[in-house]
């Protein structure tokens, strides 16, 4: 190592042009110093890439370029130099696609690049993109090797060539004309059609001439012999088959089109079409189409219109359902030697959801019964018992034997969930391994629960106090798989954070000091610019935590939750401050803060006796806090509200601006921030934000809108006890996923549901809004907070029949959705939940002109009425049954009244 301290040495300067982050000078540095010289620099170069991992600042990132360059040259094998090169903790930053780097590696043995470009073009996508396309691509042109077909290149490849090599000014090729002449066409256009995400990059058009759109491209190439077009038609078809992201699947269909594979071609696709029956609507009405030309062409089996029908007619797209009943109709008038076949398979949609498709398919069957014989009649009569009871009477007479025979009300039990009991949060992590295994699969989680971050953060304050060397020792291998980079000014601090505290216990932060760009902007590296506030108050309790374990070192955490809701036992609580006070020690503030916003009500006795015994600033505190009740509960007040109005439109994507949407909010007027300690002490200030009032504004609605931040289990978790006040802070997401037709917020709707506290009008509007979400899974999570909240008693069902009857009325939730959500609740067997919630909504729901899709609502709550017995007229429901016309809406409300009626 002699030669790192030498003055004036090549090693040396080499590693002065490192720290001062002269990068370009790297590649002549490299090239002047012998094998022996590289290997001496590789321990500086590692320890300086420790020191700059982490740092966010304009030297930092020079320093970080730098070191790629110099660390790519020094390392003899290109196993080491392929890791190092393609290091996470360098991607973001662009360094790879500096020439720089390529400078270096072309210096290097021609057998050596390839062997690292090969190593490298098998690395999977960062986060940040893939910055090493161009000097794999470099390498591969000048030495002629073998081209990649990874996942990554062949991803960054179409990137390029679809965007015009990059976005150069002055481009005037199409993509077709681009694909034409691209030599690595043979080996990756192939490798396209086995890639997911990439719709997004390739359904646009670049311009308006033809061939300058993906599709057309492939087509082209197809039409000029380029490319095989039976081996294209078929990858697509395996894609379609393979299903895969919505957008994907749209942009291979319109492939598919494009290609326009004739009747011969497809017939020899037809297992692969009736496949597609069941993918995504588009691509299953493409296949539908497709099977009923061949059948009438009779380039298909008979038996193909049987399983394709087995297949349809469960489907819920109505249009798919109507397309399938049609070519059952056409394949008997044309062959009514097939007239059995046919109804038996209409007679799959007789428990289709939809009554007015089971009345469509008892047409079929009453049109071709004759033509298709007795023998047919068990099989039908069984399946006539999915049908709606309306269609009862019809059935009964058409096959000949009463249908329907059991009464459904008979015995008829309301069937809820089991009230949610809260799952304990276990005995602390034994040691400093299961605190490593404990913090790997938070790391490895997309979506860790609560319960496994509050371990390991425990986890880790404990066993820093304990033996902190030994827990750094155990905490090492994880640390080299998942870098810390820092939240980022763009990111909200995440559990995921929870790296910072331990490369803090392993020496590789100091919490306590701040860099340059830190200091000037005063504050935690893990409070990001845009940091909601329950991120400030999550970076309050990670940076403290942080820097106690490299401090004073407390035994535990007070605020560490004992059940995975993030409620904190008062007993535990107690035990906990007792324990501290007996240690000497003191809680810090983040901490004691959080677990008196967690701490469960004690009833009097034993548990707030004993708080009273303690003796310390704390232990008062806690004590009073017992006494006093914790946080007061204020009534939130109803607010309609037009987030949009007036606003300025800003085109973003997300963004539905030309439309100004209504919403009915509230305005909560504040927690209140509990008793004060026996000093005066006050929660600090991000936990009286957290606790502040909620005032609908376009302002705050525009911020969420552009930011995109969505609740967590972890908000939740801040105020387990609170779910009013939560729901009503988190209102507008709960909207948008109905109104702005955002997805996920939903999924927050059951944990609120099985939280503490009363459930009052916000609760009750964010389950409104979930039942009218525009994706499936939204609706799913709302239907089962609806649930949970009926099986804890805890439902208001004429508070939310009445605002669900005024969203539909301002046009926030349509009642197409609602009907989708209200019958999968329905479906669970709670019938009598359902159907007093519906029957509070029914007479605002058909006041006046009904919106479109009130039907299926009306349908929904005719099933429920019947089937728990329900009595008595709803004056709007009989306006409606009055009406003329052969509607849904009027055939539903017509049955309904019939029901009431007894």
């Amino acid at each position: 190592m002699s030669g790192v301290t030498e003055p004036g040495s090549r090693v040396e300067e080499l590693l002065r042009a490192v720290r001062e982050g002269r990068g370009p000078q790297i590649p002549a540095l490299v090239a002047a110093l012998d094998p022996a010289e590289r290997r001496a620099c590789l321990p500086e170069l590692k320890a300086l890439r420790k020191q700059v991992r982490g740092e966010w600042s304009k030297e930092a990132s020079a320093r970080s370029g730098a070191l790629l360059f110099a660390g790519a040259g020094c390392h003899a094998g290109p196993a080491a130099a392929a890791t190092w090169i393609g290091g996470r903790d360098f991607a973001g930053r662009s360094w790879a696609r500096h020439p720089a780097l390529a400078d270096v590696v072309e210096a290097q043995p021609v057998e050596w690049q390839i062997e690292v470009v090969t190593r490298l073009s098998a690395r999977p996508v960062q986060q940040w993109g893939w910055d090493l396309y161009p000097l794999i691509e470099r390498v591969v042109r000048r030495t002629g090797c073998p081209v990649p077909d990874s996942e990554a290149f062949t991803t960054e490849w179409l990137r390029q060539v679809s965007s015009g090599g990059g976005g150069r000014r002055g481009e005037s090729t199409t993509l077709l004309e681009r694909l034409r002449r691209d030599p690595y066409l043979p080996v990756l256009l192939p490798k396209v059609f086995e890639l997911a995400d990439i719709g997004s990059m390739l359904d646009h058009r670049r311009s308006d001439r033809p061939g300058d759109f993906w599709p057309e491209a492939v087509a082209g190439l197809a039409a000029e012999g380029v490319l095989d077009r039976a081996g294209l038609i078929d990858r697509c078809l395996a894609r379609l088959v393979r299903g895969g992201r919505p957008g994907d699947q749209r942009l291979f269909l319109v492939t598919l089109q494009a290609l326009a594979p004739t009747p011969g071609e497809y017939a020899g696709q037809v297992r692969s079409l009736v496949a597609l029956l069941d993918g995504l609507s588009a691509v299953a009405g493409h296949a539908q189409q497709v099977l009923t030309e061949l059948d009438e062409a009779g380039l298909v089996e008979a038996e193909v219109l049987t399983e394709a029908s087995a297949v349809v007619l469960f489907r819920t797209e109505k249009k798919l359902v109507r397309a399938q009943l049609g070519w059952l109709e056409k394949a008997a008038r044309r062959s009514p030697e097939r007239a059995g076949p046919v109804v038996l398979a209409a007679a799959e949609a007789f428990g289709h959801p939809d009554t007015a498709l089971q009345e469509r398919a008892l047409n079929v069957v009453a049109r071709h019964l004759k033509a298709a014989g007795e023998a047919v009649l068990p099989e039908l009569r069984f399946a006539a018992e999915g049908l709606s009871p309306a269609h009862h009477a019809r059935a009964g007479v058409l096959l000949g034997a009463p249908v329907g025979g059991d009464d459904p009300d008979t015995g008829w039990t309301e069937l809820l969930p089991p009230v949610p009991v809260p799952r304990p949060l276990g005995e602390p992590i034994a040691t400093p391994a299961e605190v490593a295994e404990e913090l790997s699969a938070l790391l490895a989680a997309e979506q860790p629960e609560v319960a496994v971050f509050e371990r390991t953060l425990d986890g880790l304050v404990r066993h820093a106090h304990r033996d902190r060397a030994a827990l750094a020792e155990a905490l090492g291998p994880v640390l080299r798989v998942h870098p810390w980079n820092g939240p980022g000014r763009w990111a909200d601090c995440s559990p995921r954070d929870v790296l910072y505290v331990a490369l803090a216990i392993t020496g590789e932060v100091d919490p306590h000091r701040r860099d340059s760009f830190w200091r000037r902007q005063a504050r935690s590296p893990l409070r990001g610019e845009h940091n909601t506030v329950h991120g400030n108050v999550l970076a309050a309790r990670l940076t403290e935590a942080a820097q106690r374990v490299t401090a004073d070192r407390p035994p535990l955490l007070l605020a560490t939750p004992t059940d995975a809701t993030g409620a904190l036992a008062a007993a535990v609580l107690v035990e906990r401050v007792a324990g501290y006070e007996a240690a000497g020690v003191e809680p810090g503030p983040a901490d004691l803060h959080t677990a008196l916003l967690r701490l469960t009500p004690a009833p009097d006795g034993e548990v707030p006796a004993a708080a009273g015994r303690l003796a310390s600033p704390a232990g008062r505190w806690v004590a009073r806090w017992l006494r006093e009740g914790g946080l007061p509960r204020r009534r939130s007040e109803r607010v309609v509200f037009a987030p949009m109005a007036g606003a300025k439109p800003v085109h973003r994507y997300w963004e539905r601006w030309w439309e100004e949407l209504k919403r009915v909010v509230v305005a909560q007027p504040g927690i209140g921030a509990g008793p004060e300690g026996p000093a005066g002490e006050r929660l600090g200030a991000d936990f009286r934000a957290l606790l502040e009032g909620t005032e609908p504004s376009v302002a705050r609605v525009r911020k969420q809108a552009e930011w995109q931040w969505q609740p967590t289990a972890h908000w939740a978790a801040l105020l387990p006890h609170h779910r009013e006040e939560l729901a009503a802070r988190w209102l507008d997401w709960f909207a948008g996923v109905a109104d702005r037709e955002i997805r996920g917020p939903a999924r927050m709707l059951p944990p609120l549901a099985e939280a503490g506290g009363p459930a009052g009008l916000a609760v009750h509007l964010a389950v409104a809004y979930g039942l009218g979400a525009r994706f499936p899974e939204d609706r799913t999570a709302a239907v089962d907070a609806l649930l949970v909240l009926a099986a804890r008693g805890d439902l208001d069902a004429g508070l939310l029949g009445r605002e669900l009857a005024e969203l539909v009325a301002i046009g926030a939730v349509k009642p197409v959705r609602l009907g989708q959500a209200v019958a999968a609740a329905a479906e669970t067997g709670a019938y009598a939940t359902v159907w007093s919630v519906l029957a509070a909504a029914l007479p605002g729901l058909l006041a006046g002109e009904p919106a479109r899709g009130a039907g299926d609502v009306v349908a929904v709550a005719a099933d429920c009425a019947r089937r728990c017995s329900a009595r008595g007229p709803i004056e709007q429901v009989s306006a409606v049954a009055q009406r003329s016309g052969s509607s849904r809406l009027v055939k539903e409300s017509r049955a309904l009244r019939e029901v009431l009626a007894g």
